[in-house]
């Protein structure tokens, strides 16, 4: 394995143990965490690669938590969102690629009960009108979320810019 190839591998599993970490640190707010920053940042800068950050992220917190069966749709909700952020153009300016990372961050946050909500129906045998419940019932919480998630998008911008620095000062090495 290459030298930049083994560090960026490192990299992703640390950044990984970060999104975990600083979702613990958040738990005392709901439903507010940097998660969603986190895989946009890593997304912008590492594109494909971000998978390995999000699964160690997703794999974490089923050993910590528990593999129970709210675990299971972090399986796919996280993977949402890094798929429309691969969506963003790379011709596009950093401001435009942020600005539409932000509105895909608040999108996510306010649908994460809806995207939660298939999981849910299978697993404890909900009628569509008791999902529908479901998600009317979650809603007040996706607002907090998505609230929280353009809040902590502000932070994409310089953690962005940091990271691609460090990294262009690494391959010159």
């Amino acid at each position: 394995m290459k030298k930049q190839k083994l560090f960026d591998l490192i990299l992703l599993v640390i950044f990984g143990v970060i999104m975990f970490t600083s979702k613990m640190i958040m738990e005392f707010l709901p439903n507010i965490h940097a998660v969603a920053m986190f895989i946009v940042v890593f997304t912008l800068t590492y594109r494909h690669k971000a998978l390995i950050s999000i699964y160690v992220y997703v794999f974490l917190v089923g050993l910590v938590y528990g593999f129970n069966s709210w675990w299971y749709p972090y399986i796919y909700i996280w993977t949402i969102l890094w798929a429309l952020i691969m969506l963003i153009p790379k011709k596009l300016s950093t401001t435009s690629q942020i600005i539409i990372a932000t509105i895909f961050c608040a999108i996510h946050g306010l649908a994460y009960g809806m995207l939660y909500a298939p999981f849910q129906a299978i697993m404890f045998g909900l009628s569509f009108e008791g999902t529908i419940a479901w998600i009317v019932a979650g809603l007040p919480w996706d607002v907090v979320h998505m609230i929280g998630n353009v809040v902590m998008a502000s932070l994409i911008y310089p953690l962005y810019k940091t990271i691609i620095k460090l990294k262009s000062k690494y391959e010159k090495n």
